[in-house]
Formats: structure tokens, sequence, C-alpha cells
């Protein structure tokens, strides 16, 4: 069974306190992509061996041993409740990683998807969501994928009225890493005037200067061309744009009907033009 794992965006994202347990609250928007993704299958082992999961890795690469993946660890994770056969998991990264756009949960997500299914596990979307929870804070969204309102650590989620399907999007990634400890060096958790709740119920022409992402106060001074991608995307004609989680993507949401430019950056920067899923 083949499968595809999409990436997401944060309309704004404000960090409002900070947690005796050492994290932080915060609120924004999460809200999928079509187009950009991942592609995830698993089928029943065909070799002989004493394993029981071997993750066979394509495209882009990833990071850390086998079996810190987190589709080996919703395998693991469901494997505990449900006799599940071998199998060998293929996955194909196209979507960046650290880079705000969720690659890592919604393959993990999916993953859960994907073994309910096949395996006719007959678990609700209720407890698939619990499950996803275990194995990070925003990989339970993938699981219904539908435009939400997330509080607490970006894990407690509510449904919003909010469609943008017919909205054009860029999402550009240059080669920078930005640490979470970067991201969060300048922060000072507060409650915005508006929040990101009744700004994304305005008109997303009104968004500018509205609806933020506190991580680019942190980020911007500290790497350049990510604030220049966001300022260039505006000279393009974006409606809106803005970095995605801690960065260190920014995208760009352009009006219906109009052309999405055809952008180039850098060789080494990732580049991705399509639609919003909802």
């Amino acid at each position: 069974m083949l499968v595809f794992p999409n990436a997401k965006i944060n309309l704004g994202l404000s960090i409002t306190e900070k947690r005796p347990d050492g994290y932080h609250n915060l609120e924004t928007v999460f809200y999928p992509i079509d187009g950009l993704t991942d592609a995830l299958e698993v089928v029943d082992a065909t070799s002989a061996n004493n394993d029981d999961i071997r993750l066979h890795p394509y495209g882009m690469e990833v990071a850390g041993l086998p079996e810190e993946n987190l589709v080996v660890k919703a395998y693991r994770l469901l494997s505990k409740e449900h006799r599940l056969p071998p199998v060998d998991i293929h996955l194909y990264k196209h979507i960046p990683s650290g880079a705000g756009l969720g690659g890592g949960s919604a393959d993990a997500a999916f993953m859960l998807r994907l073994l309910n299914e096949q395996y006719a596990l007959g678990l609700s979307a209720e407890t698939l969501e619990a499950h996803a929870a275990k194995l990070g804070a925003d990989c339970a969204f993938f699981v219904r994928n539908v435009p939400v309102y997330a509080e607490g650590i970006g894990n407690l989620f509510s449904p919003i009225p909010l469609s943008l399907k017919d909205y054009g999007v860029i999402v550009v990634k240059p080669n920078v890493f930005v640490s979470t400890k970067e991201a969060f060096a300048h922060i000072r958790p507060h409650r915005p005037e508006q929040s990101v709740k009744e700004v994304t119920a305005r008109p997303v022409e009104e968004w500018e200067g509205l609806l933020v992402n506190d991580f680019e106060e942190s980020v911007f001074p500290q790497h350049v061309q990510i604030r220049e991608i966001k300022e260039e995307l505006y000279r393009q004609g974006a409606v809106y744009a803005s970095m995605t989680g801690s960065g260190s993507s920014v995208f760009g949401l352009f009006t219906p009907g109009t052309t999405v430019p055809d952008i180039h950056w850098e060789a080494d920067t990732f580049c991705y033009a399509g639609k919003l899923l909802r």
C-alpha cells in the first residue's frame, strides 16, 4: 500500500507563556499543503530474517538510525497492541527536514493510518490521534489532515472554518539549519492583542502585520537570507508571507486566479509551488 504524507504550514505562531515543565504554550493554525509530499509504502517482508521491520530510505537524506525514525516508532507502537507481520518500509523523502513543514510528523501519522487500513485493525480516528500524540506534539494533526487551531505545546486542536484551497502557495527553504535553542533565544512569551484564531477569521488581505510568527524576531537577525526570502515573496505579489514553524522555510500565499510566479533562488535552495489542500 502506497500513501503520500503531505507537509503543513503554520499560519501565525504566538508563544504565549513558559510552562513549569520548561516547554512553552503557543497558538497557531496548522494548514495542510497539497502536492508537497513524501511517499510511504509498506509491504510484507520478502526475506526471512530475525527482523520484524526494515526501513529503506530514498530521496533526501534521512538523519539518524532507522530505529529513531518516526515511521519505525509508529510500527513499534501499534505492534505492542496488534499482531503485525514483518514488513519492509519504503520511505521516499521529498519534504525537507528541519524546515517547519512537519514532514517527519506527517510520515508518522500516515504510517499509523496505513497500518490501520492495510491490516484491518479497525482503529478509530480518535484512537489513531491518541497514538500519534505519543510520537510528537503535532503528529495527531495529520490523522484528520484538516486545518486546525492548535494550542498547548501544539497538541490541542480545535476545528476552524478556514479554507484557502484556491490560493496558490510557494514554499522556499534555504540551505540553513535553525536549532530550537536558536529559535527560542529572544522569544518573550506574550499574548497578542488579537489571537491567531481571530486574525485568521479575517480576509487574507488583512493578515500582513497582524498574523505574526514570533520566531521571526529571533531567526531573521541571525539568518538574513530567510528574511530576504519573505521580502522577495511580497515583491513577487504574495498577499501574505511568513516563516513557518521555527524555520527555516518561508511560504507565500497568492490570491486565487493570479499566476504564481516562477521564482528561483540559489541551487541549494528548496522551492515548491502549488496549492493548499483544503
